[in-house]
């Protein structure tokens, strides 16, 4: 799987609220649309491909990626513009398609700065790749799940061979050549059931940057007209829930284990995205991860035509905003169509959700998981509603003390000794 629907934490800057067509936006591009040299069984993105059934190529040709790059940096009010680039596995287009990606920044940036973001799942890096990244300050995130065992029970070639070792490969490689690098661990049922053998794990190879990402996935009985499986959000169709999809509570437990660790031993130390954004929720502060922000639809997806959709998540006909080498880019992002997909957000919340204690963390989390009803038989709950309220009440009373230390101008790590001594 592919996702950076939040681009790399630490380092990028994050985009949330509603917006106009000249204010900020965030465009995750895939210059090689669902093309990967992985198959991992749950992959989201992937069965997109029958989506241009009649493409036979899926490299984003020249003409479209300088129309790109000119139209995003301008339409960008700020004084860096960051580019995030995903796929399918962007390495398959090779060095040269992202040298001429620097050269066209250049070409276009003015006096804005320019950054780059790149997920990857390492398979096919070497040492062409870590001089350019490096050289280019590119920022990496890299797709692993943990120890072999874990990592491997899901991510496989497309011969349904094991692809740890060559991910390992692919890190040494970053960490040769000092290219920073988050990684991307997706949270499935198999991994939700080792948090701390998966947290340790990251740390032991060097990740000091973290992001968890729970997958969840219905599967329809049979393919749409489009050829796909994975329902989509908000669809009536019977489905089941995918075997590989983490249960709700356990997500929850699998957080507040990794918490329990983290905030007694690691806190300035080791990110973890989630974390970090709790904090600004117990800070007053507007989310910068879109799962959590009360409103969405500023984290758009461009495929490798020019064609551009709602988000990553929503990738289907309906939520198709239009192709950027017939409208304009920035007209395109602000479409009545897109601002009514951001604000519905918050507006389809039921009372349940609207009275809960801990929406102010929470804000019902991804459109794309709502298939629940309420216990009063409302549609629109979240699958992972018992996993988030078991974590956010946990967690509480360490947020509530970092939240104090900041206020009075103190280092949350501060919260270490305070944790230790609690649980004494």
């Amino acid at each position: 799987m592919q996702s950076l629907r939040v681009v790399i934490a630490h380092r990028t800057m994050t985009w949330k609220g509603s917006f106009s067509a000249m204010a900020i936006f965030q465009i995750m591009t895939k210059p090689i649309g669902p093309i990967c040299n992985l198959d991992c069984t749950y992959c989201y993105y992937l069965e997109k491909e029958n989506l241009y059934a009649d493409k036979k190529n899926f490299r984003m040709k020249d003409e479209l990626l300088e129309s790109y790059i000119r139209q995003y940096i301008q339409s960008q009010q700020t004084p860096m513009v960051m580019f995030s680039w995903q796929g399918g596995e962007p390495t398959l287009l090779g060095v040269p398609f992202f040298q001429r990606v620097v050269e066209l920044q250049a070409k276009y940036c003015g006096s804005k700065r320019i950054e780059n973001a790149f997920q990857t799942n390492g398979t096919l890096l070497d040492d062409q790749w870590g001089e350019f990244l490096a050289r280019n300050s590119f920022l990496i995130g890299i797709s692993i799940d943990g120890p072999e065992d874990l990592h491997d029970a899901y991510r496989v070639d497309k011969g349904g061979q094991p692809t740890h070792a060559r991910v390992l490969r692919g890190l040494d490689v970053l960490k040769r050549h000092k290219v920073e690098f988050n990684t991307l661990t997706v949270v499935n049922r198999k991994t939700s059931y080792k948090p701390l053998e998966v947290y340790r794990y990251l740390k032991q190879i060097g990740s000091r940057y973290l992001q968890f990402i729970p997958i969840v996935e219905e599967i329809a009985p049979e393919p749409d007209r489009n050829g796909l499986r994975l329902l989509k959000p908000y669809s009536p169709t019977q489905a089941t829930v995918s075997e590989w999809s983490v249960e709700p509570l356990q997500y929850g437990i699998f957080l507040q284990t990794i918490f329990d660790e983290w905030v007694r031993t690691d806190v300035a130390r080791v990110f973890v995205n989630l974390f970090d954004v709790a904090l600004e929720s117990w800070m007053g502060m507007d989310q910068s991860l879109c799962v959590f922000a009360r409103t969405c639809g500023s984290a758009l997806v461009m495929e490798h035509n020019g064609d551009l959709y709602s988000c990553d998540h929503f990738v289907y006909p309906d939520n198709r905003l239009g192709n950027i080498l017939e409208r304009p880019l920035a007209t395109l992002a602000g479409l009545p169509q897109q601002m009514r997909f951001g604000k519905a957000k918050e507006a389809a919340l039921p009372r349940y959700c609207l009275d809960c204690d801990v929406r102010l963390a929470c804000n019902g989390e991804c459109p794309k998981h709502r298939f629940l009803k309420t216990p009063e038989g409302k549609p629109g709950l979240n699958y992972l509603c018992a996993g988030y309220k078991h974590f956010f009440h946990h967690i509480d009373p360490y947020m509530q003390f970092m939240a104090n230390e900041l206020k009075n101008e103190r280092p949350p790590a501060n919260v270490m000794a305070w944790a230790r001594n609690r649980k004494a």
